[in-house]
């Protein structure tokens, strides 16, 4: 192999995930120790893949890429088929706890960033320094690091500022997927969130039950009906997204847009058409959506370029190191006690690990691991991801102009 950048082609990158995905259910199984700490087989097998191409570039400096089109195509069925899953009258019944974890979500948010820029100021660097080891490239991830990249460049005097967000992002994810797990098995196992009867499953329809006996069977029409509806939302969603963007300038990443448009469709097309058979919550949908989240994981922690995170500064490691236990203590003692201290409050923990330091299909993932040992946690896999795919987005940027000083 020769020095240079090796892509693999998208239909290779697929099937590799699908490959994989599979590794790391067989790391699982051969390490208890991964099962029991409720680490995802996706990062199990991705986190490796991960590492072999970093001993490849170490020793022939050739860098190993795959092609992620898949992978984003993904993301929109998943978060499509999570507001095809809500309802109105759930929302309701969880708009207390919703509220709540609304409030815990930004009242981190202004910690991480505490944490980040008082560090940042301590050493004598930028403000945005900080910002980059908080919410910019932690809650916020690749997306919002590469966004912000040239504005604290050229304007707070970041040096490398989308290098270091990307870096910092990168291991953020790699934080957020391996702690959830054992965040989750403290709260469950030494503070008292065990259920009260364990329920195992081990294809849950992503913590909703079943409406009724006749959706739990996957069927060949079931799989079209679903894939249709999903394709519907996204069609919606791509179409109001340029809408807003023409119409107020509001421009809303496109899984959000997509996931709003899953709760629309889902509470009102089967308002008007009683008579026809909706897809929400059926085992069909939830095997098109374990799929997508499944294989979205695994591009996106084997596709992860180690080598890029060398250049991290030690201000920015030391940073990242305060974040992870900052994390962790907000959710053992803030998130778990305000949320019920219940088997639900534990899973919002794993969840919370996930996007407060990585990305919500991350939290899915670790809240995902969890309740395939210990049963369903319905509300938690309810209003976590209206939280953190939805509502975080649109305030995250009005907290990051604040600590700017506008």
């Amino acid at each position: 192999m020769t020095e240079g950048l090796l892509t693999i082609g998208e239909f290779a990158s697929f099937n590799i995930a699908i490959i994989v995905y599979f590794l790391g259910v067989r790391l699982n199984a051969v390490f208890p120790l991964l099962n029991s700490y409720n680490i995802p087989e996706p990062v199990s097998g991705g986190l490796l893949v991960a590492s072999l191409a970093l001993v490849v570039y170490l020793a022939t400096g050739a860098e190993i890429g795959f092609s992620l089109a898949a992978r984003d195509f993904l993301l929109l069925y998943f978060f499509t088929a999570i507001g095809l899953n809500a309802k109105f009258s759930d929302l309701a019944k969880g708009g207390k706890p919703l509220l709540i974890l609304l409030v815990l979500t930004v009242g981190y948010m202004f910690v991480q960033n505490g944490i980040g820029t008082s560090i940042a100021l301590a050493m004598g660097l930028p403000v945005g320094f900080g910002l980059l080891g908080g919410t910019i490239s932690l809650v916020g991830g690749h997306g919002t690091a590469i966004a912000w990249g040239p504005t604290l460049a050229e304007t707070y005097g970041v040096t490398g500022a989308v290098e270091i967000g990307a870096a910092t992002a990168t291991l953020g994810l790699i934080a957020a997927s391996l702690l959830g797990g054992p965040i989750a098995d403290i709260l469950i196992n030494k503070r008292g969130a065990k259920p009260a009867v364990a329920v195992h499953d081990e294809t849950p329809v992503i913590g909703l039950e079943h409406d009724d006996e006749a959706t739990a069977t996957v069927t060949h029409t079931g799989l079209m009906r679903s894939l249709l509806w999903l394709n519907i939302a996204i069609g919606f969603g791509v179409g109001l997204q340029e809408s807003l963007k023409l119409g107020i300038g509001l421009d809303l990443p496109l899984f959000v847009v997509c996931l709003f448009c899953g709760i629309l469709l889902s509470n009102t097309v089967p308002a008007v058409f009683k008579k026809m058979t909706w897809p929400a919550r059926s085992r069909s949908l939830a095997v098109i959506s374990d799929l997508a989240l499944g294989i979205f994981l695994t591009m996106s922690l084997m596709s992860l370029q180690l080598w890029t995170v060398a250049g991290l500064a030690g201000p920015m490691l030391i940073i990242l190191a305060a974040q992870l236990v900052g994390a962790a203590l907000f959710i053992v003692y803030v998130l778990f006690p305000v949320m019920g201290r219940d088997y639900e409050a534990a899973v919002l923990g794993a969840g919370f690990a996930g996007f407060a330091l990585g990305a919500t299909p991350t939290a899915i993932a670790n809240m995902t691991a969890v309740t395939k040992q210990y049963g369903a946690a319905t509300r938690a896999f309810l209003i976590l991801p209206l939280v953190s795919a939805f509502f975080v987005d649109l305030s995250n940027a009005a907290i990051i102009w604040l600590f700017l000083g506008g």
